[in-house]
C-alpha cells in the first residue's frame, strides 16, 4: 500500500506545497531529450509534477501510480490531459514499447525487499521498447542523509489553495539501515485534524543497484551526480539490452 502522504485524500492535496523545489524535474527533462524519448513512462508520478512538465514539452507520457488520490491531483493540472495515467503497481504495467521509464523523487527507495524491486525492474524492462533506458536516481548511503534527516525538527508551515494554512512537522523514527523510517505530521489549521504518514525507505549501495539492473536484463551507461544534489545521490542511466 502506498504511504498515506500519497494516498490519503487530505494529504495528496497537499503535497506539492511541501514538495516544491524541483529542480531535478528539469534535468530529468533534458535527458528525455538526451536519449531521444519520445514516449515516457513515469513510474511512481506522484501528483504528475514530471509527468505533466513532459507532456507540455511534446512527450507522449504514461504516469503509473498505486495511489489514486495523488492521481486525482495529477489529472487537474494544466497540461495533464495529454498523458495517460494508470492506477496501479508498476508490476502491473501493459507492453507500452516506451523509449524511456523513469522513477523520480528517489522511488527507487521504496522497494524495501530485493524480490519488489527485482520485480519492478523487469516489469518496467517488459514496458520498454527494445534499447529503451531506464533513469532513476537514489540517494548515497555515504552521505548519511537521515542524520541531517534527524536535525530537522522546526515545523513547516505553507498556505495551500482552497486548504489553508497546514503546518509539517518531521520525525526519524528508526535507523536499522539499510533501511530508515521517518514520519510526517500534518496539522490543518483550519479545523485542528492531525493526520500522519509513516515511511520507509531503502539505501543501496552503488553495486547493488547495478548488479540488479544486470540480472533485470539492462545494461548500466553512466551513473551521474544529480546537479541540483551533487554529492547525495546516484543518477542511473541503463538501457534495456534483452
Amino acid at each position: 500500500m502506498p504511504d498515506a502522504i500519497f494516498a490519503h485524500p487530505r494529504l495528496a492535496p497537499v503535497y506539492d506545497a511541501f514538495d516544491s523545489d524541483r529542480d531535478d524535474l528539469v534535468a530529468y527533462l533534458a535527458l528525455a531529450r538526451e536519449l531521444g524519448a519520445r514516449t515516457v513512462l513515469d513510474v511512481g508520478c506522484g501528483t504528475g509534477s514530471l509527468a505533466v512538465l513532459l507532456a507540455r514539452h511534446g512527450h507522449a507520457v504514461v504516469g503509473v501510480d498505486p495511489a489514486e488520490a495523488s492521481l486525482d491531483v495529477a489529472r487537474a493540472k494544466d497540461g495533464a490531459g495529454t498523458a495517460h495515467w494508470i492506477h496501479g503497481e508498476a508490476t502491473a504495467l501493459p507492453a507500452l514499447d516506451a523509449d524511456l521509464a523513469t522513477m523520480t523523487g528517489n522511488v527507487a527507495q521504496v522497494f524495501l525487499t530485493d524480490a519488489d524491486w527485482g520485480r519492478t525492474l523487469q516489469s518496467i524492462h517488459a514496458a520498454l521498447r527494445p534499447e529503451g533506458h531506464l533513469v532513476f536516481e537514489t540517494r548515497r548511503p555515504e552521505h548519511r542523509a537521515w542524520e541531517e534527516w534527524a536535525t530537522d525538527a522546526d515545523p513547516v508551515i505553507r498556505s495551500v489553495p482552497g486548504v489553508g494554512r497546514v503546518e509539517r512537522r518531521f520525525q526519524v523514527t528508526a535507523i536499522d539501515l539499510p533501511f530508515v523510517s521517518f514520519r510526517f505530521t500534518y496539522r490543518f489549521l483550519a479545523d485542528g485534524a492531525v493526520v500522519t504518514s509513516d515511511s520507509t525507505l531503502r539505501f543501496r549501495e552503488r553495486d547493488e543497484v547495478e548488479s540488479s539492473l544486470t540480472a533485470a536484463g539492462y545494461r548500466v551507461l553512466d551513473v551521474r551526480e544529480a546537479p541540483d544534489r551533487p554529492g547525495r545521490e546516484f543518477v542511473f542511466v541503463a538501457q534495456r539490452t534483452t
